[in-house]
């Protein structure tokens, strides 16, 4: 029972970002480019090729104006998703999660053995400070810095270049929790950035909890960190969970971090380039406009500004980024591996959900769509509501909900149903409140409309006063008889 209980673990074959580049590598998933290109334009032209294409990541070698590589698109496959998490199917991980999440405490002598994974499992939450680290085996205080990176223009009418995929580690001035998350940063020059904190985030909750102008707030940013650590900062983790308290679960160890060098934060001991710094209350610049993950410019508006106080990275460091823009890109990749993992997570809350699912089209934010169990009358208007009251959930500009037999993943199906079982004046729920930063159809930042469909067959308690029609399904014995003759009506 011991050994079966062990093997719930994942099986990391990597233990940083290079190890990772040489696991894609090796399992055909990785294309180095030797040729000279240019970050600004260039890069995304290429990029948004080979990611629309369900091609390999990218690793430029020679970057015009830096001598550190560059490597991209290392989330853009359900493999390459599955090799980060050490899976052979991200649901895999929401098994392993459910599973933690219906642990009893053990009583008998056997089900404690059965339990000694779970402690280590709840080991991995902790973090392990270390003396030395990779991350600082060159650090710099002085001189080039951010004019060292290979930072990218990604779209025409961006203000500039953009740092796009950095970890940004700060902590509460006032709890003294750890967030780690992924905001993009929109390069000055060689010492200052924007922090591109949009209003709903919790590193934006930290700089307003200064409070006092002239009050700083340190930061740190890791730039080609390891990618479970990229991966678990992107997760909708709710507001004080530490980020690599999840990357260590998910790893089934701990992460293994450094004191910076000039602040008094800590971060991932074996990441490749850290910029060490801070921001001050009521210090604002313009930052962008940016090419966004809705396909559209997000505009400029004022952020706070990130001031460099040095600079640290291995010998031969590797930059890690990433383009955002219209779907499919590699964000698509991690927004449905996130959407599979964390349904356990929102079963608990609400039982009745059998599964969710966030098309791509729909840009994370724009289109939720659920399936439940039905039991009652109303019971989808109640799921709506309750979505919109949970955490970043409460975003969804619209909730389509459908019986438990409708496969939600196959859109087609979605669509047809969608389209016969929804009377408009019964079925259809508008709301009001907090809207994603990036939705541009409201009329006001920040707050808008919301729509909630009911897909699900209608009972008579609903007010339907006639039959409900049943599905259109060929009996199993033809269907068998079919596929056994296939073959002899001249089909391959």
């Amino acid at each position: 029972m011991f050994v079966t209980a062990q093997k719930s673990h994942p099986k990391l074959k990597y233990k940083d970002l290079r190890s990772f580049l040489d696991l894609l590598a090796k399992s055909n998933e990785l294309h180095e480019i030797s040729a000279a290109v240019d970050p600004e334009l260039e890069i995304t032209e290429i990029y948004d090729r080979i990611v629309k294409a369900e091609g390999p990541a990218l690793l430029f070698k020679q970057v015009t104006g830096s001598e550190f590589p560059l490597a991209i698109n290392i989330f853009g496959s359900a493999k390459r998703m599955n090799l980060m998490l050490g899976v052979g199917a991200v649901e895999d991980v929401a098994q392993r999660i459910h599973s933690f999440l219906e642990s009893k405490p053990p009583q008998t002598f056997i089900e404690k053995i059965q339990f000694l994974p779970k402690l280590k499992e709840l080991d991995a939450l902790n973090t392990k400070i270390v003396s030395e680290a990779p991350c600082q085996e060159v650090v710099r205080t002085e001189g080039p810095m951010l004019d060292l990176l290979p930072v990218q223009k990604c779209w025409p009418k961006d203000g500039g270049k953009f740092i796009t995929f950095p970890l940004v580690i700060t902590r509460d001035p006032e709890t003294g929790k750890r967030n780690v998350g992924l905001y993009r940063m929109h390069v000055y020059d060689n010492r200052t950035t924007g922090m591109h904190w949009q209003i709903h985030k919790d590193g934006a909750e930290h700089y307003r909890r200064l409070k006092e102008k002239g009050k700083r707030l340190e930061v740190a940013c890791v730039l080609g960190a390891n990618p479970l650590q990229l991966f678990s900062a992107a997760c909708p983790l709710p507001y004080g969970v530490d980020e690599f308290a999840l990357a260590g679960f998910l790893a089934g160890e701990q992460v293994r971090l450094v004191k910076c060098k000039t602040i008094d934060l800590e971060v991932p001991a074996d990441a490749e380039i850290i910029l060490e710094g801070y921001v001050e209350a009521g210090d604002l610049r313009l930052e962008g406009p940016f090419g966004d993950h809705t396909g559209f410019y997000s505009r400029a508006k004022d952020f706070p500004v990130f001031h460099v106080t040095a600079m640290t990275h291995r010998k031969n460091p590797i930059y890690v980024s990433t383009v955002v823009g219209r779907p499919p890109m590699e964000d698509c990749y991690m927004g449905k591996a996130i959407e599979r993992i964390f349904l356990p997570l929102i079963q608990k809350q609400l039982p009745e959900i059998v599964d969710i699912t966030l098309p791509w089209e729909g840009c994370f934010h724009n289109c939720l769509i659920v399936s439940i169990q039905k039991s009652y009358p109303q019971q989808a208007k109640k799921v709506m509501s309750a979505i919109w009251g949970l955490g970043q959930m409460t975003f969804s500009k619209s909730i389509l909900v459908f019986d438990q037999d409708c496969n939600i993943q196959d859109l087609k199906e979605v669509a047809w149903r969608a389209f016969n079982n929804v009377d408009p004046k019964r079925d259809m729920v508008f709301s009001e409140g907090p809207i994603d930063e990036l939705d541009h159809s409201a009329d006001q930042d920040f707050f808008g409309s919301k729509v909630g469909i009911d897909c699900t067959r209608k009972l008579p308690g609903e007010g339907m006063q006639r039959p409900w029609p049943e599905d259109m399904v060929m009996s199993d014995e033809i269907k068998e008889l079919v596929t056994k003759r296939w073959r002899e009506y001249g089909f391959k």
